[in-house]
């Protein structure tokens, strides 16, 4: 506990799901944390429900909202895993617009919040981490569109953004972050549980008892913690029910 004492730490993405539990995890070790949302009532409710936490409403793909971002805390420690739904038909079946959700959302975002940090928004020693996912591995179902193409440009634009971090001697740190299985409970995990086990013709129930090392919200907060606290190499990591580790 306490190991992100008097660091300020800002969610993107932050008012549901896996970044409502990285909110709350910021909080419990002793930080300053603003989780920012589109939704102006998502966040009004996590502002009740978590004593401390600050907000701010805006859209992550907007071109200001780095700045606004930062204007309203900043951060030594930056989490993005703001994400559109995954796309759930036959590739056929989707239109350019359908397939191509999570990289204008996933994607976008992480751009934009990267170029502002590797800009001059952030001070030397903030670290940076951008959540992605086991599809990024995997190539997810076949009925996802470009979800695991973005979230594979997660781990990329996380490792080009510290080579160019380095040779520009900012000292920042990017990482990324993959949870490799899919989240129960979660708006992102049910929407795509839903749409998996219908593609494959089987009820959501024994999909979900098909799944192993499953990995929880909480287990992911736990994993962004020790990666802003500690001194794990590299920069793309991953998180299962076996814990944290570094992406082979």
């Amino acid at each position: 506990m306490g190991s992100l004492k008097g660091q300020n730490v800002v969610v993107v993405g932050g008012s549901r799901g896996v970044g409502r539990s990285i909110v709350e995890a910021a909080l419990s070790e002793g930080a300053t944390v603003l989780a920012v949302a589109r939704g102006a009532d998502a966040l009004k409710e996590l502002s009740w429900e978590a004593s401390g936490v600050r907000t701010l409403a805006a859209d992550a793909t907007r071109e200001a909202a780095p700045e606004a971002v930062f204007a309203a805390l900043e951060p030594d420690v930056l989490v993005v895993c703001a994400g559109a739904f995954a796309p759930s038909a036959p590739i056929q079946d989707q239109s350019w617009d359908e397939f191509s959700a999570n990289w204008e959302m996933d994607v976008k975002a992480s751009f934009l919040f990267c170029r502002a940090a590797l800009r001059g928004g952030l001070k030397p020693g903030s670290r940076v981490v951008l959540i992605s996912s086991g599809a990024a591995f995997s190539g997810g179902p076949p009925n996802s569109g470009g979800y695991s193409g973005a979230k594979r440009m997660q781990l990329f634009l996380a490792a080009h953004s510290q080579k160019e971090a380095d040779r520009l001697g900012l000292g920042l740190r990017f990482m990324a972050l993959a949870p490799m299985r899919i989240m129960a409970g979660t708006g992102v995990g049910q929407r795509g549980i839903s749409g998996v086990s219908g593609y494959l013709g089987i009820s959501p129930a024994d999909f979900l008892a098909s799944m192993t090392d499953m990995q929880t919200p909480a287990d992911v907060a736990s994993a962004v913690v020790a990666l802003a606290a500690g001194k794990m190499q590299g920069t793309a990591f991953t998180v299962s029910g076996s814990g944290l580790a570094a992406a082979a």
